[in-house]
């Protein structure tokens, strides 16, 4: 049986080990993922995004948008007073689940975007949003999700020894195992989007799909069903476990906003991200699979 303290205990000798690689990889994946929480905005994560109306500020607008705007807003204003403050408080408890599973989805803010504008009578820039919106979608599915799994292909192999090269994490984008990899965590984050409709389904699901990274991180040419049906196997009875393992580093996470996402990207994610891989071997060697 796994222990917090036995993990972390081997993920600081892989961080000290392979200390400035395992920086710039992290900071790579949060650059262009939204991985690892605040430490760093993606490139393409705007906090501006979350705004519907964002673009609409930027322009100057004749007083028919502007009062077609502020009918919007009053309506918004007219509902949230139509309800008390524990229905605010548990609506803003959904909405911030959402936002956590889609974050690195920029195109699911574009649509909204988009809807918000088309409101709007903004009919040109609604549709040049839909546009910007499906080539995030290509991104995240082509780029950022396999970047992801070639982020915890890197953190394996540094278990191995020191100085692990960076470009570990290219062979996830060979051609022969890139398409797989993309089909596969899309369709995670799509089962994973669907199961946060019910709140508690999304928690538990989130877990239960948590180590297919990982898997397709050594095996990218896996067959879906198999590598969905592996990380429900590895983590049967570990959910719980797994998730106070990441409550565990909540006063790491403080204190890297403290210093305004600088620990993060120099200690706290590698940390944190050679715990996890630790924690995929430990279940690995459990369940007997992927030897």
């Amino acid at each position: 049986m796994w222990s917090r303290k036995e993990l972390k205990d081997n993920a600081k000798k892989i961080v000290h080990k392979n200390y400035w690689t395992a920086i710039v990889v992290c900071f790579l994946i949060a650059l262009f993922t939204g991985e690892f929480g605040t430490s760093i905005i993606g490139v393409w994560q705007s906090e501006d995004s979350m705004d519907p109306n964002y673009i609409v500020h930027k322009e100057e607008k004749n007083d028919e948008q502007k009062t077609r705007e502020a009918k919007l807003i009053l309506s918004e204003e007219n509902i949230k007073q139509t309800v008390n403050e524990t229905q605010i408080k548990a609506f803003e408890a959904v909405e911030a689940n959402l936002n956590s599973v889609t974050k690195s989805q920029k195109y699911i803010f574009k649509i909204w975007d988009a809807i918000n504008l088309f409101e709007l009578n903004e009919t040109k820039q609604g549709i040049l949003l839909c546009i910007g919106a499906v080539i995030s979608f290509a991104f995240t599915i082509l780029i950022a999700d396999p970047l992801i799994v070639g982020g915890k292909k890197y953190f394996l192999e540094a278990r191995k020894g020191s100085n692990t090269k960076i470009n570990v994490i290219g062979k996830v984008f060979k051609k022969e195992n890139w398409f797989n990899v993309a089909i596969i965590m899309f369709l995670r984050n799509i089962y994973n989007a669907l199961w946060y409709l019910t709140i508690i389904g999304g928690v538990i699901k989130t877990y239960e799909y948590r180590m297919i990274p990982y898997i397709l991180a050594e095996n990218p040419k896996i067959k879906r069903k198999e590598a969905f049906e592996l990380s429900k196997q590895m983590m049967k009875k570990n959910k719980w476990k797994t998730f106070i393992l990441d409550v565990s580093f909540f006063g790491w996470y403080f204190l890297s906003v403290l210093t305004f996402g600088i620990l993060g990207i120099l200690y706290v994610n590698p940390y944190n991200a050679a715990t996890i891989a630790e924690l995929y071997c430990e279940l690995k060697q459990k369940n007997g699979e992927l030897s």
